[in-house]
């Protein structure tokens, strides 16, 4: 007999919450049970808790996810990330079914630019290229000519010819970065995360006296100074890459904290540092949208098959076209 299928809201009116799953459930044992009755594929970010980042079937950052959700064959894709993310996997494959834990799942930065201010943003320059990063809703891809990530920004800016204007939404910090990197002048979207932004410059620095050993390094969606400080900036894939490779056994990382537990795994003998942040009731940054995603709801997703990410056909093929254009730049 098939499993019946809920929308969120039915979910939430049957009481299918965490309190709700049976005591002593081996949740990780029927996930994995469950995803393989679903043919599912389970999709997970690195900010994502350790528990379910050490269940996914990829494990990676925004490119590489995107780059796994055009290749997939499974029926199902589970996205343990934010809502942009899972929207994304359900533009490259819209007839999947796309599941996300927790549809509030999320994005400061995606909020941070709506639809109806950035077409009017965009009316203003007609000659100009619009590249949005992929941490965007569907309807701002829609309204842009390529897409990029962190890891791939600047190859994009470069592709485009140097005398034509470009428009770089949503993140201002990450669009300064290129824009010193590419030497481009960016017409810039006032944009920010407010994980990457609650780097604290004066703790970074009294950690570098604490720790005169330690490498800094950063994720370009921080701020400019903090930047300015770093030894390496680069894209959460690239963070960890350098980590793995780079001599020094102590690091110090501004980027969301979830990263550093793939980092421990691949590295045991470093000494990895989170970022100080200006709030003093934490130590570390940490995206409170990415940690909405639990066990307990990836079990509730794929057990009931919902809550499944539902976009309007014609927004998806105008959205797939600045994606598939960064997926061909490889």
């Amino acid at each position: 007999m098939k499993t019946p299928t809920y929308s969120e809201q039915t979910l939430q009116k049957k009481g299918f919450i965490p309190a709700q799953i049976p005591e002593g459930l081996d949740l990780k044992e029927e996930i994995l049970r469950l995803k393989e009755e679903r043919n599912a594929v389970l999709l997970a970010h690195y900010y994502q808790e350790d528990d379910i980042q050490d269940l996914a079937d990829f494990l990676g950052d925004s490119l590489y996810l995107a780059q796994q959700a055009a290749r997939v064959t499974a029926d199902t894709i589970v996205f343990a990330g934010v809502h942009f993310m899972a929207e994304t996997a359900k533009i490259i494959n819209p007839s999947k079914t796309v599941l996300l834990p927790d549809l509030k799942a999320g994005c400061s930065l995606a909020d941070s630019c709506p639809p109806s201010d950035f077409a009017a943003f965009k009316s203003k320059y007609p000659d100009a290229i619009v590249v949005t990063y992929i941490n965007c809703s569907a309807e701002i891809k829609a309204l842009s000519d390529i897409v990029c990530t962190s890891s791939n920004a600047v190859r994009v800016i470069e592709s485009i010819p140097e005398q034509q204007p470009i428009i770089f939404a949503p993140d201002k910090n990450l669009g300064r970065y290129l824009q010193k990197k590419t030497g481009r002048d960016l017409i810039l979207w006032e944009g920010s995360c407010i994980v990457h932004e609650a780097f604290s410059f004066d703790k970074v620095v009294q950690l570098f006296k604490e720790h005169p050993d330690a490498k800094f390094i950063a994720h370009p969606e921080s701020e400019s100074p903090i930047l300015e400080i770093a030894h390496y900036i680069g894209s959460t894939s690239g963070l960890l890459k350098f980590v793995e490779e780079d001599s020094s056994k102590k690091f110090i990382i501004a980027t969301e904290a979830g990263i550093l537990h793939e980092m421990q795994k691949r590295c045991p003998d470093k000494i990895l540092i989170p970022a100080p942040v200006e709030d003093d009731t934490c130590a570390c940054s940490e995206c409170a949208f990415m940690k909405l995603n639990t066990l307990e709801k990836l079990y509730t997703c794929l057990k009931y098959n919902a809550p499944q990410i539902q976009l309007d056909q014609a927004l998806i093929e105008a959205a797939k076209k600045p994606i598939d254009r960064m997926l061909a730049l490889g």
